[in-house]
This record gives structure tokens, C-alpha cells and sequence, in this order.
């Protein structure tokens, strides 16, 4: 176990990126993306992907390589990633992955879990069921099925709320008791580093996040886009609360104030996901570089 792989984790706009391009400067070395939301070309506003300058930095991976009209899943980037690791790798003795997608790191770090086949027309009525009743159908379903995975999961994703409910249905089990089962072995050894604040500073940062947002254009971004609404990448916070005020159903004042409280759901869901795992090393968001990389050496 030479080569170490140093995972920056915690809530949205906490500063994960910061920290990261700050240990990849450190250690000569270059940056796997973890946000599933970044991966796509065409969304750089609303999934506050790191500035020109943060990028030239140090190199960076997986960020805007997709475009909204390419399937693209955590297997893809769990296969991708890795090979992308390994020759990283042959040059440098450490990488630095960071994000706040719990899935796409546990990917990498761990391995997907294996599940049982199922029926094709299982999903293909939860499609339907979509189609027909909208993602809330779907959110009550898995609410009934599976408490403890409706809990965690991104609600308003609705390809891992039919993903959770095929297996569910499919198999007479709950799809969380499938999860967490035998991990996979990877050749390079693994340092999980996470951020937290108090909540209102956690709230406070989202909320200034969101405005800023708004001065550079995420209106704008989102109507470029708003044609294309049904696809699943655009099936994210910030982009749908936008596209409901271009549908009339409410005031832009409204639909910025309801980004602010999405995001802030969406926080605490990646903080209950992180929480789980009692290896990571947690850090205030004010805590100093030396004081991290004290840690980790």
C-alpha cells in the first residue's frame, strides 16, 4: 500500500474543492471529481463547478467531460475512475478524489454493491408510473418499501428512486438490505478527509452560494436548458425549482428561496450518508491546511 488516496468529503459549499487543489498542491499531484453533478458540460452554474483558475491550478478529472444527453452511471465512473487512478498512479504516490457524492466515492473506494437481476417490466412500469404520476408517486412508494433507504437516498432523483424500487419490488426485500455487503479490495490505501461546520454556517454558505449563482447567470443557464427538463441530469436542485418558475407555477423570488431550502435538504442527506462512516477524519471548515496535512502525515 505505497500509493494513498486522499478523499475530501462533507456538505455541499463547505469547501471541499479549496482544501482539495490546497493538498494537491502539497503533493505535486491531481484531482478525481466526485460530484455526479459536474460531470455535465452544459451545467457549470448550478453545480458550481471550480472557476477557470481553480481548474488550471492542478490538473482536475471528471469534471464537465459529459453532456446531459449521454448515459452515463456510477458504474461508468467507478470503472473509468479507477483506470484513471492507476495511471495517476505511476507518477505519483497520491491523488486527491473529492466531492460530495457519497455513492461515487464509496465506488471508488469500496465497490458498488452486487444486486439480483430483475424483471425488465418491473421498471418499465415504474417508468410509467413516473410518467403518469411524477416523481412523488415514486417517493411514496419507496417510503412504504424502504424507510431506511428513502431516508438517505436523493428524493428527488427519480433513476435512484426507481432503481431502489425495482429491487425492492422485484426481489420482496427492502433494496437498503442489499447495501454495505462485501467490499472490494483496492491497491492503494485510503484517507477520508471530512468538513463540517455548525448548521447556520452550513445554511448561511448555501444560501450566499445560491445568490451568486443567481448574479452569474444560473436564470439564464436554466432556460438554455429548460427544452430538455425530462432528462435525468437536469433532475437536480436548482435547475427544477427554476424550471417551475418558467411554467408560471410560481414567482422567481419563490423559486430561488425554494433552490435555498432544496440545498439545504440536500446537505443534510450528504451529511446523514458521510456520517455512517466512522473512518473519516473530520475537520471544522476553519481548520488550516497544516493542520490537516498534520493529520494525514
Amino acid at each position: 500500500m505505497k500509493k494513498t488516496l486522499i478523499v475530501i468529503v462533507g456538505p455541499t459549499a463547505i469547501g471541499k474543492t479549496k482544501l482539495a487543489i490546497a493538498l494537491a498542491e502539497n503533493f505535486n499531484t491531481e484531482i478525481i471529481s466526485a460530484d455526479s453533478r459536474q460531470f455535465y458540460n452544459e451545467m457549470a452554474i448550478g453545480t458550481a463547478v471550480p472557476s477557470p483558475s481553480e481548474l488550471t491550478t492542478v490538473p482536475h478529472h471528471f469534471i464537465q467531460h459529459k453532456s446531459i444527453f449521454d448515459e452515463y452511471s456510477v458504474g461508468d465512473f467507478e470503472r473509468e475512475a479507477l483506470i484513471r487512478l492507476q495511471n495517476i498512479f505511476i507518477t505519483n504516490d497520491v491523488v486527491v478524489l473529492a466531492g460530495g457524492s457519497g455513492l461515487y466515492i464509496d465506488a471508488i473506494t469500496k465497490g458498488l454493491d452486487t444486486f439480483p437481476q430483475i424483471d425488465p417490466k418491473i421498471r418499465q412500469g415504474l417508468n410509467e408510473t413516473f410518467d403518469k404520476k411524477g416523481i412523488h408517486a415514486l417517493q411514496k412508494q419507496l417510503e412504504n418499501l424502504d424507510k431506511d433507504y428513502y431516508g438517505k437516498v436523493d428524493i428527488n432523483n427519480p433513476h435512484r428512486l426507481i432503481r431502489a424500487l425495482e429491487i425492492c419490488i422485484g426481489t420482496g426485500a427492502p433494496y437498503s438490505s442489499f447495501l454495505n455487503k462485501e467490499k472490494k479490495q483496492r491497491p492503494f490505501h485510503t484517507i477520508t478527509i471530512g468538513i463540517n461546520a455548525d448548521r447556520d454556517i452550513i445554511y448561511d454558505r448555501i444560501n450566499q452560494r445560491v445568490d451568486t449563482m443567481m448574479e452569474q447567470g444560473l436564470l439564464e443557464e436554466a432556460r438554455l436548458l429548460y427544452k430538455h427538463r425530462g432528462l435525468n441530469a437536469l433532475q437536480t436542485v436548482g435547475y427544477k425549482e427554476l424550471f417551475g418558475y418558467f411554467d408560471d407555477a410560481y414567482d422567481l423570488d419563490f423559486a430561488v428561496s425554494e433552490i435555498k431550502k432544496n440545498t439545504r435538504r440536500f446537505a443534510k442527506r450528504q451529511l446523514t450518508w458521510f456520517k455512517k462512516d466512522k473512518t473519516i477524519l473530520w475537520f471544522h471548515h476553519n481548520t488550516t491546511i497544516d493542520e490537516v496535512l498534520a493529520v494525514i502525515h
